[in-house]
């Protein structure tokens, strides 16, 4: 049934029996009972007409088969039979069919006729019945016979018979007919018959079997309804609703998969609304401050120049604030990296260099790495002066803090180490969150430093490591892998870059 059938009875419904009738059928289960229907009916209609040709076939076979032995057994007993030169022909050939007949068990739709000289001498049956009686023109046909003959014919009641003609010959001369001939339509009525006994079974059957397929297909689909109930039960504000997955097929794989994709849903609503109440609260402070002065400003030009200082210094804190924000939203998207290939101890010469221009402090190079990797350069260069702000935040004048690289294996480590308070256990997962700071922070920064560091390093398929014990500094490590991974690949051969170039030219 089309849509437009659908639709045309939708409006003639009220709502409640449009959406039940569009449920019972127009939806899944039904179009999986008419598909089971329709190919149960096709397998059954070609059985039945596959089993009803090979029965007309053995049924054919079987009919040939004993009309040849009857003959057979025929010729035997006329051979046997001994010669008495003082007999008449006609008494010897009526001794042969007698002897015949009284050998011979009839089958049902099964005639024998003997003719002596023409005439019918003796029938089996002893009576023909109606359809062997109305065949004037076959047993007329028969009686002149005088060769053997073996033939399918229709006669006149319109019944098809199959007959084997064998004439008696004595003394050199046919003086009888033996014919024994078969109803092969009465036969393929019989046939027909058991043929429709079994459609009729299996039309039984057929509907049996679909309203036990019509509960099954419920009791399949009940999560897929369970499923779609809690999908549309599911709203911003209630995230908590789960599936069972009893089931353990593909439709328990399924339910499995909704509740994770739910469980990633309910972390990143609970995430964004985090990150509204966070960013809000960090960008309500300097507003407040900026308003506030606002406020206040009075005609003392001094005044107004110290006034106007903080609410630069105050902007330009919220514009880094947006700015960090805007980072964190791009490390999301597949083209925030951009591939080349550079040689790891150029890239720790420049960071060195970029460092020491941060704050005076007794920098140094610990370890240079050799060989050359494939990355967003630029990235990583802002992920280690990240780090290195961190690192002069949290130490003073004249402390050490150290700049590294190294490969190892299919790795790149890139660290940053200071000699600085350190970081407490309890603070050293939690810093890398968004708008985190440690406990004992002496910095009032946005707390998005760290989380950008660990987007940085995610995003190229790597992580960022942290040794640190309070009073004993802290060292961060980037841990990079030396070709980017193959989903990044391939985002680089979609968006235009050359990353298979530079891969082959790492390569040599």
């Amino acid at each position: 049934m089309g849509a437009g059938r659908f639709s045309a009875w939708d409006k003639q419904l009220n709502p409640s029996v449009a959406r039940l009738w569009r449920r019972t059928f127009g939806g899944v289960r039904t179009r999986i009972l008419a598909w089971y229907v329709l190919l149960i009916a096709l397998c059954g209609v070609t059985s039945v007409l596959a089993v009803r040709e090979i029965l007309f076939m053995q049924l054919q076979e079987r009919l040939e088969t004993s009309l040849v032995r009857e003959v057979r057994l025929f010729q035997l007993l006329s051979a046997e039979e001994p010669v008495v030169q003082e007999q008449p022909m006609r008494e010897r050939a009526a001794h042969i069919f007698d002897r015949f007949f009284y050998r011979y068990v009839p089958h049902d739709n099964e005639f024998m006729l003997a003719y002596i000289d023409g005439e019918l001498y003796r029938t089996m049956p002893q009576k023909l019945d109606g359809t062997m009686r109305a065949n004037g023109k076959l047993t007329s046909r028969w009686s002149h016979l005088r060769t053997p003959e073996r033939d399918e014919r229709i006669g006149s009641s319109g019944e098809k018979f199959l007959y084997i003609a064998e004439p008696l010959r004595l003394g050199g001369e046919p003086r009888g007919l033996l014919v024994a001939a078969y109803c092969v339509s009465c036969e393929r009525r019989e046939v027909e018959r058991s043929v429709i006994v079994v459609a009729q079974v299996f039309i039984g059957a057929t509907l049996l079997a679909s309203l036990l397929a019509w509960i099954a297909a419920g009791r399949v689909l009940a999560p897929l309804r369970l499923l779609a109930e809690t999908a549309r039960s599911i709203g911003e504000s209630d995230l908590t609703r789960r599936i069972p997955a009893g089931d353990r097929g593909e439709l328990g794989e399924l339910a499995a998969t909704f509740n994770q994709m739910l469980d990633r849903l309910e972390a990143a609503f609970a995430s964004q609304r985090n990150f509204i109440s966070d960013a809000g609260h960090e960008l309500r402070t300097p507003i407040t401050i900026v308003r506030g002065h606002l406020e206040l400003l009075g005609d003392d030009p001094d005044e107004r120049a110290e006034t106007m200082a903080i609410v630069y210094d105050e902007l330009d804190r919220m514009n880094r604030f947006v700015d960090d924000l805007l980072l964190l939203a791009r490390a999301e998207r597949p083209d925030f990296l951009f591939f080349e290939l550079f040689d790891v101890g150029e890239l720790t010469d420049e960071l060195y260099a970029k460092a020491r221009a941060l704050a005076p402090r007794e920098w140094s190079i610990e370890a240079r790495g050799s060989g050359r990797m494939v990355a967003d350069r630029q990235r990583l260069t802002q992920a280690v002066i990240n780090l290195a702000q961190n690192a002069v935040q949290h130490t003073g004048p004249g402390d050490r803090i150290a700049i590294g690289s190294a490969l190892r294996g299919a790795w790149v480590y890139l660290w940053v180490s200071d000699c600085g308070p350190g970081i407490a256990p309890e603070d050293q997962r939690r810093i890398f969150e968004r708008f985190e700071r440690g406990s004992h922070s002496r910095y009032e920064g946005s707390g998005l430093g760290l989380a950008i560091v660990q987007a940085i390093a995610t995003t190229h398929g790597g992580s960022i490591q942290l040794t640190s014990t309070p009073g004993a500094g802290a060292t961060f490590t980037l841990v990079l892998p030396l070709d980017p991974p193959q989903e990044l690949q391939l985002h680089n051969q979609l968006t235009g870059q050359s990353c298979s170039t530079v891969l082959s030219v790492y390569s040599h």
